[in-house]
């Protein structure tokens, strides 16, 4: 019998056309004689829909037209129904269940979907699924949290400053000072909770720090300005598995236009046509000393343990090309393309990417169930009653 696998992907995100591509790579990875495919993608607006126009990724030209080929669907949020329900019914009655699912694969990128929130859903239901759970993808989204974690942890990340978007506007002048004070230009301004270098940009004077900050709280909510490594060489790691048994991909190098990697370069090559993170520029293997390699092999895996990390993540780093000082940039928790190039590259082929996420989401929820969830004990049949009564008064 086939294993009824669900992609979800898309979202309320402005990483929504990435999600589609990377969910696009994946479901036509998957071996169709183990898995019975489900695309379930979730429209800009957040509704949820199904159907075979799903797996072409040329229907998605016209969202309108696509969404009409489609079938509405919902889960219940019970603990332990993995139904998948049509929202109209059937007519004369019968039966609503679209699919029974067994397992979950989200191929979600950016804020409500990759940063716990849809992880939540997948939690409440109990249902097997590859990936963070609802606690690592929000650690790992907000680059505030991710770099206090990983500095307590002792990983190495650069110096940086955060606040808010309403402390800028409150104590503009202060936190100005703070920057110049404790960092220095050049810096690098980026929204706190997002990927895909969007919203990112560089500073090297005052003015240009106030320009990069109006336009990152644009995005979110709250702002994080970090020193900028002058002698920059990018450079990505994949790790597979979970906290406790992970391994590291193979190393790339992307390819940088700018002083950073941009959007353009991860996704669209320089063109107008995005294929995914594996059509942007770069090196495999990064050219590395063999000691500096093994460094950030390391560093990616623990970086993953600490976190508390699940299924297939991507760590960037940030290398000093003339002191070869290597810090943490941030990790992508379900990275682009499912960084499947990194892995063919490590001798491990997609549909076996693919195989792997299925077991580990599986092996996931059969540990899940050896711990205690709940007490076998009803405090209202204790025969003392209620300390302090049903209202909260002192019983007398």
């Amino acid at each position: 019998m086939k294993t009824n696998v669900a992609v979800f992907f898309g979202g309320r995100s402005v990483e929504h056309e990435i999600s589609v591509i990377s969910a696009s790579q994946a479901m036509h990875a998957m071996n169709r004689d183990k898995y019975n495919v489900i695309p379930i993608y979730i429209t800009k607006l957040g509704h949820w829909v199904t159907g075979d126009a799903l797996f072409d990724v040329a229907n998605y030209r016209d969202m309108k037209a696509l969404e009409q080929k489609c079938e509405a669907v919902y889960m219940r949020p019970e603990f332990g129904n993995y139904n998948l329900y049509r929202t109209k019914g059937k007519l004369f009655g019968g039966d609503n269940i679209y699919a029974t699912i067994d397992v979950v694969i989200p191929v979600l990128h950016g804020t409500n979907v990759e940063d716990g929130i849809f992880e939540g859903v997948l939690e409440t239901i109990g249902i097997p699924y590859a990936g963070c759970n609802t606690f690592s993808s929000a650690n790992g989204m907000d680059k505030v949290t991710m770099k206090m974690i990983l500095k307590d942890c002792g990983v190495p990340v650069v110096d940086y400053v955060w606040f808010t978007d309403k402390q800028w506007y409150k104590e503009k002048e202060a936190l100005i000072k703070k920057v110049e004070e404790n960092i220095g230009y050049p810096v690098i301004v980026k929204p706190a909770n997002l990927g895909s270098s969007v919203g990112i940009s560089r500073a090297a004077s005052r003015q240009e720090l106030v320009e990069s900050v109006e336009n990152a709280e644009k995005y979110s909510t709250r702002i994080i300005v970090e020193d900028m490594v002058e002698n920059l060489k990018e450079i990505n790691c994949s790790v597979l598995g979970d906290a406790d048994d992970c391994q590291p991909s193979i190393l790339e190098e992307p390819i940088k236009t700018g002083d950073f990697l941009s959007y353009e370069d991860k996704y669209m090559g320089g063109t107008k046509s995005a294929k995914g993170m594996q059509a942007s520029a770069k090196r495999i293997p990064a050219d590395l000393p063999a000691p500096i390699t093994a460094k950030i092999q390391s560093l990616a895996c623990e970086t993953f343990r600490v976190l508390s990390c699940h299924g297939v993540s991507r760590v960037d780093f940030m290398v000093d090309a003339e002191t070869m000082a290597v810090y943490v940039n941030e990790i992508n928790t379900i990275p682009g393309s499912l960084s499947f190039y990194l892995w063919e590259a490590t001798n491990l082929p997609f549909d076996q990417l693919m195989d792997r996420l299925v077991m580990l989401a599986l092996k996931r929820k059969r540990e899940q169930g050896l711990k205690t969830t709940n007490f076998d004990h009803n405090i209202f049949n204790l025969s003392g009653g209620v300390k302090g009564g049903l209202k909260g008064g002192v019983k007398k």
